[in-house]
């Protein structure tokens, strides 16, 4: 399966990306001078960009989901009123473009930006704003990219069913999906089933963020209680797998029915040490799950905590499995396919960018 690879492969290769958080790649020198502006006091010592954004990743190595969560508070912070959530969505387009990235789904929660006084509707509408300004300037330096927004409901809160509506209300206006985020452990996805039956009875796709700090019931839930398209991480799905002493892997029947029905998994192997959903790159499951051919996405998850990029993250997973041009084509595939786009708008996408520009690379 693998390639000798070369050094400007990963820079060269068209991305697609599915799980990005817009409030964790906000820039940190847009953080320093929003949090000036408003009064928001950030750690003592991280006055500069280069310090600040080492406090990040610093901060989210503990290894605790919870822990790593608790930075959001100063980005969240710094993105309350409107022009600054779209000054951040169109920095985040702009950012993505850059790193090659040719479509990306970038998701947030409506219900963290109302403390300036925006309402849910304002909040969507300013990144929309935000991210064909990005779309248009990125267009014009030559770096297509097209951006579309999933609102995210907490799973701790209780809105989950009005941002849902949220969703099917913008769903011709740049939102092409739902999802619900936040700490797995004691609130499990049923918990907003009332959200998901709505959302399959609008004909509306969803994502649920499963099996990330938590096990295989939560997978399960996501999937036979709440009927996801998409699993959000998943990485524990492992948990469903064995693999004998001679190296023979057996599938039980939930990490079988993944792989069957050809569920994706938006995995981000660099957020996933950080939270100890996994040790290494090198042990991540993602090399055993990608052997397997499981529908595998590589994801940034969070670029500013994680001190990341799309780039970044396959080419730690080039380094360490010796992934070639064909490999990277197979992730970036996958992830097109299991877009929320619309089916002939991914086809153009694959068959007239992609598949082409892999090809100039030797796929």
């Amino acid at each position: 399966m693998t390639e000798p690879s070369r050094p400007d492969l990963v820079a060269r290769a068209p991305k697609v990306l599915l799980h990005d958080h817009l409030d964790g790649g906000l820039r940190p020198r847009t953080i320093l001078e929003i949090a000036d502006e408003i009064g928001h006091e950030l750690p003592p010592g991280a006055d500069t960009p280069e310090s600040l954004g080492a406090w990040f990743v610093e901060a989210c190595d503990s290894g605790s989901l919870p822990r790593y969560l608790e930075t959001f508070d100063h980005t969240v912070a710094v993105m309350q009123r409107e022009q600054d959530v779209r000054r951040v969505a169109r920095e985040c387009v702009l950012d993505l473009a850059a790193d090659g990235v040719v479509y990306a789904e970038v998701r947030y929660a409506p219900e963290q930006h109302l403390g300036g006084g925006l309402e849910l509707q304002d909040v969507v509408d300013a990144v929309r704003e935000g991210f064909a300004e990005g779309e248009a300037e990125a267009r014009d330096a030559g770096r297509p990219i097209v951006a579309r927004q999933l609102v995210t409901a907490m799973r701790h809160q209780a809105r989950s069913r009005e941002i849902a509506e949220l969703m099917v209300a913008n769903r011709d206006r740049g939102v092409v999906g739902f999802d619900i985020a936040g700490a797995e452990a004691g609130y499990p996805p049923t918990r907003h089933l009332d959200a998901f039956e709505y959302l399959q009875r609008e004909n509306a796709h969803f994502t649920i963020h499963a099996g990330e700090a938590f096990g295989t019931p939560s997978i399960w839930q996501a999937l036979q209680w709440c009927g996801a398209d998409r699993l959000g991480h998943g990485v524990r799905i492992i948990d469903d797998i064995t693999v004998d002493e001679d190296g023979q892997p057996h599938l039980g029947r939930l990490a079988a029915y993944v792989r069957d029905k050809r569920i994706p998994l938006e995995m981000c192997p660099t957020s996933n040490l950080q939270t100890g959903a996994a040790t290494s790159i090198a042990e991540h499951p993602i090399g055993l799950l990608t052997r397997l051919r499981f529908r595998v996405t590589v994801n940034t998850d969070n670029r500013l905590m994680s001190g990341t990029s799309q780039g970044g993250e396959l080419q730690k997973l080039v380094d360490a499995f010796g992934y070639g041009a064909a490999d990277l084509r197979w992730f970036t595939v996958n992830a097109m396919k299991s877009a929320f786009l619309h089916f002939d708008q991914r086809l153009e996408l694959i068959e007239g960018v992609i598949k082409p520009r892999y090809a100039e690379l030797g796929a």
